[in-house]
């Protein structure tokens, strides 16, 4: 019998109403391949970006979306082991959206972007956790080498990432200072784990963190947002401090802090989760550090809104209001 698929794909760039359900015969996996009947979507800034044609990737129209899924296992294609039909899996960021975009009923991914789900993770939860939180520890470990008793800054951090990134930093000792606009959020992200909070709309982001620091500066800083407050972020770094930028939500120009890093020998490194997760030797190192993170409880899945699939654009807008803290999930 042919099974059926409501999956979601949009034939050009734009804003959420470009998002469509096209119903598409399920078929199954390639060698390689995992065809996963999906319960649980997570949304990432990144799709937004691609849905708009500003992403790494260059949708292939009309293209698929999403990276992260967690459900079932269906079927497996040759050559693939260590997977049973009905193990309850979920999916690494590891491969094109265009071509494997999650956003389905069903959905095929290559073997090696699919890990078993935590046992004690609900599916909206087991969705929730590889892509913040493998982008956390590409920077914070792989790249920032954070340790006890530095100070790490993350600049909106009421991102999953964000979130993240603070009950990572908070796992290896270290001292958080979060940033937000306003202080809608200063209660939330004190609960994640922040030591402190700058709402950089009502303090000054260079004169807050000099203080909490003794004008020490932060030894590592995560930002996602590029453009103008990268001098600022320079401003606050420590000597030989690490800036690790990860996204682009400012669209304006970055100028580069060239005195700043010359007087401090700053390390300022444009980073995706791509260089772990495409990498086999460092993803199970990650995987590992995640689980056991997890299994201790100092790591959790934060999830901030659940929407039906039938409401994929009104999840896209709300994304894009940037209201949340931690994961909007989408139910199949």
């Amino acid at each position: 019998m042919t099974t059926y698929s409501n999956t979601v794909r949009f034939a050009q760039t734009g804003d959420a109403s470009v998002l469509q359900f096209v119903e598409e015969e399920v078929h199954q996996p390639g060698a390689g391949e995992v065809l996963i009947r999906v319960r649980a979507i997570g949304l990432n800034r990144a799709e937004i970006m691609m849905r708009e044609g500003a992403y790494i990737e260059q949708p292939q129209l009309p293209s698929r979306l999403g990276y992260e899924a967690a459900g079932t296992v269906e079927a497996v294609g040759a050559n693939v082991t260590g997977f049973q039909i009905g193990q309850r899996v979920s999916t690494v960021p590891a491969f094109s959206m265009s071509t494997h975009g999650v956003y389905g009923e069903y959905a095929t991914v290559p073997a090696h972007a699919v890990a078993a789900a935590p046992e004690n993770l609900s599916d909206q939860e087991a969705t929730s956790v590889w892509m913040p939180m493998i982008t956390a520890y590409g920077a914070l470990v792989d790249i920032g080498q954070v340790s006890a008793g530095q100070t790490v800054v993350i600049t909106a951090a009421s991102s999953s990432v964000g979130v993240a990134a603070i009950q990572m930093a908070k796992m290896l000792g270290a001292t958080v200072i979060a940033t937000t606009r306003g202080p809608e959020k200063r209660a939330a992200l004190l609960e994640a784990g922040a030591d402190h909070v700058v709402e950089t709309d009502n303090q000054s982001l260079t004169e807050t963190v000099a203080q909490l620091t003794d004008g020490e500066g932060a030894h590592v800083i995560f930002d996602p947002i590029g453009g103008p407050i990268l001098d600022d972020l320079a401003a606050i770094a420590a000597q030989g401090a690490t800036i690790v930028e990860y996204g682009a939500l400012d669209p304006r120009p970055t100028p580069y802090p060239l005195f700043a890093a010359l007087q401090k020998g700053l390390k300022i490194i444009g980073y995706t989760l791509f260089e772990v997760t495409q990498d086999a030797e460092k993803l199970d190192v990650a995987k590992t550090f995640v689980l056991r993170g997890l299994q201790a409880g100092k790591l959790r899945p934060v999830i901030d809104k659940e929407f039906p699939f039938a409401e994929i654009q009104a999840a896209h807008r709300y994304m894009e209001a940037g209201q949340q803290v931690g994961k909007i999930v989408v139910t199949v």
